[in-house]
């Protein structure tokens, strides 16, 4: 019987609607409890951010999961949207709007990857201390695949609008 070998994966996490504190814990148990063949062994500490974009909204708390996974690329993304359905995530039609609960897969192993729907690492980790900075708190010598190491990533953009909070 084969082992199935385990990648690395980072989840970012957001909610900025219906006590989004709440939410983004609620979305770190789903992540360890309902997603298959995957194990949640880092979560960093929640921060409240300023919404990034041109819509009127309330501020976001966010945090980063680090897996352990045996699911490809792709299947932890169809993972992921089918718990941000799960958990009350209601489609949009604003870009960079309002959410109940967002997970985005930041990075998995070593994968660099352009497809329609996913695309690996995470476009806009480099520029978003919002990501950034929960990362940098659980894995600061992250090599993100083609782009740096996470701390030195994180210490090129501003980092002003994001404050840790009480879990």
């Amino acid at each position: 019987m084969a082992v199935a070998r385990l990648s690395p994966a980072y989840v970012a996490l957001g909610s900025n609607l219906d006590d989004p504190r709440s939410r983004v814990l609620e979305a770190l148990d789903a992540l360890e409890h309902r997603v298959r063949a995957t194990r949640l062994v880092l979560r960093s500490s929640l921060y409240v951010t300023s919404p990034v974009g041109p819509v009127e909204q309330p501020d976001f708390v966010n945090a980063v999961a680090g897996l352990l996974t045996g699911l490809d690329p792709a299947s932890l993304l169809a993972e992921l949207k089918e718990l941000e359905r799960s958990l009350g995530r209601a489609p949009s039609s604003v870009r960079w709007g309002p959410r109940r609960i967002d997970l985005d897969l930041l990075v998995h192993g070593p994968s660099r990857l352009a497809s329609p729907g996913l695309l690996l690492p995470h476009p806009g980790i480099a520029g978003r201390a919002f990501v950034l900075e929960p990362l940098a708190e659980i894995a600061p010598d992250l090599e993100v695949p083609g782009v740096g190491v996470v701390r030195d990533l994180l210490a090129r953009v501003d980092r002003s609008s994001v404050a840790r909070i009480a879990a």
